[in-house]
């Protein structure tokens, strides 16, 4: 593992934000702020954006099952936790996590964690979803176990393993597919048994969106992810066409919309994240304005953004 100092700013913080003697309880509380700051509550919405989609379209089509939907939902914040206590690990292992860095402070490079804690995190957080993708399988046969260990490998794989696909242009792609493809209809499928065009359709807005999180991320980072030898998408196409890739993201995704309403007979109410229209044009002139962290708000307004498409798009799917 790379040795880099930890950040003793971010460390000293906590500790003086979480001292409470040297009594059992108050160490308690501040590990488990730690652990909360570590799983990284604000990308949870991303998680829930493609359940809520798949959900609604089974609840209209007459084939809701609570159970499955609420494992889905379970089965969806894990992987993304997972995935995250893994980048944790392999962005500090892999020197991409310095004193440098932009974003939010990460627990292993702040000190707050050792690397063996991010480590039994990570494999806890695992063998958790491993117990709920189980249940779905018994639920919705092979395919769902296809699905659940193509994504229990992608979280891990992200920034881990001898080939990590996002420090080589390709996490915008498996994020595209395994939240927004992946992640909408095997929530469909584990209700309804089956996948249509429109299910398949309606999981490309929301691959879309939580896509251009990443987009963000990745253009707040791409100085020192370039210092690091992390080829992101945003590295290897530089800034202007990455600044374009998320405009073109916003797009497609709104887009989407109306190709419901006019290719499978959805009813107009499908329009209904439409109204979120002038939002997103907000997020992308963001993107030409911010500079460094900067980015940090912007990275949180676009992940509400997609979860508010995907509530407006669920709401018009049921009504």
């Amino acid at each position: 593992m790379s040795q880099h100092p930890p950040d003793r700013g971010a460390a000293d913080d906590v500790a003086r934000k979480d001292e409470i003697g040297s009594s059992r309880p108050g160490r308690a509380q501040s590990k488990l702020r730690i652990w909360l700051l570590a799983a990284r509550p604000k990308t949870l919405p991303a998680a829930l954006s493609p359940v809520l989609v798949g959900t609604s379209l089974a609840w209209a089509d007459g084939l809701f099952s609570p159970a499955p939907a609420m494992a889905a939902t379970v089965g969806a914040l894990l992987l993304q936790i997972l995935s995250n206590f893994a980048n944790d690990y392999f962005d500090y292992a892999n020197g991409a996590d310095t004193s440098e860095r932009l974003g939010p402070t990460r627990a292993l490079a702040a000190g707050l964690l050792s690397a063996k804690e991010i480590r039994v995190g990570t494999a806890v957080t695992a063998a958790l979803a491993v117990l709920v993708g189980a249940y779905l399988a018994l639920v919705g046969g092979w395919p769902i176990v296809v699905i659940g260990v193509a994504s229990l490998l992608a979280a891990v794989l992200y920034t881990g393993g001898p080939f990590p696909y996002g420090y080589h242009g390709l996490g915008d792609l498996f994020v595209f597919v395994f939240f927004g493809l992946a992640a909408v209809c095997g929530t469909y499928f584990v209700q309804a048994e089956t996948i249509s065009a429109p299910v398949l359709l309606a999981s490309v807005p929301v691959g879309l969106l939580i896509t251009a999180i990443l987009v963000v991320n990745n253009l707040r980072d791409i100085e020192t992810d370039a210092k690091a030898g992390k080829r992101t998408l945003a590295v290897l196409i530089g800034t202007r066409y990455t600044r374009l890739q998320f405009i073109a993201l916003l797009a497609l995704a709104y887009l989407s919309a109306p190709a419901l309403w006019l290719l499978f007979g959805h009813g107009p109410t499908v329009l209904l994240p439409l109204v979120s229209l002038p939002l997103a044009v907000r997020r992308a002139a963001s993107m030409y304005t911010s500079r460094g962290k900067e980015f940090n708000p912007v990275l949180a307004a676009t992940a509400q953004l997609s979860l508010q498409f995907s509530l407006l798009l669920s709401l018009g799917i049921l009504l």
